[in-house]
């Protein structure tokens, strides 16, 4: 009895593959078509565009109460601090700066789609950083991991992790680079 797979099925990938196959150049085929772990990707960067925009939502509602606490808890805050005049300038700083963020995400997420490397590789550092960010105050203050703060952030940011960086979605981003005939 056989147990060759049949004609139809895919191959296997082994367990293991040497390092250097893995560093070798993707190949060029600028018709390649989009694969689905840079759609999953895209569709990850926007879920991640979207909960921005219910944080600073949230963050606009729940303004006065938070900064106040803050305010208390710094003896030395000024006076000037207590002014809901500030405080109005302040959080409409804070929304400016977040929303300018979110809508570079969403360019980036745009681009990627478009299928350029550039915003993938972007993307990928900002979801590094921010995950090792959790990690690291998790690590040395001790900070929880919680479903209602940065659980959804860390799962989005790893799953996007994990997307952006298959092999799939690097060949389709640098389809267009043409390689030396030799290799």
């Amino acid at each position: 009895m056989s147990s060759a797979p049949p004609p139809h099925a895919p191959g296997k990938r082994p367990a293991y593959e040497p390092g250097a196959l893995l560093l070798s150049p993707v190949r060029y085929d600028p018709d390649m078509p989009r694969p689905s772990t840079t759609v999953a990707g895209v569709l990850l960067v926007f879920l991640r565009v979207l909960a921005g925009i219910f944080v600073l939502l949230e963050l606009a509602r729940e303004w006065d109460s938070l900064f106040g606490d803050l305010v208390r808890a710094d003896t030395t805050a000024d006076a000037a601090l207590n002014d809901p005049g500030v405080r109005g300038i302040l959080l409409a700083a804070v929304l400016g700066i977040g929303g300018i963020l979110l809508l570079i995400d969403a360019v980036l997420g745009i681009l990627i789609y478009r299928g350029h490397n550039w915003p993938r590789v972007l993307v990928m550092l900002f979801s590094v950083i921010s995950i090792s960010t959790v990690f690291t105050a998790w690590w040395v203050r001790g900070e929880e991991i919680a479903l209602d703060g940065t659980f959804l952030s860390l799962s989005l940011d790893i799953l996007l992790l994990l997307a952006l960086s298959s092999r799939s979605a690097a060949a389709y981003a640098r389809r267009n680079e043409r390689r030396p005939e030799n290799d």
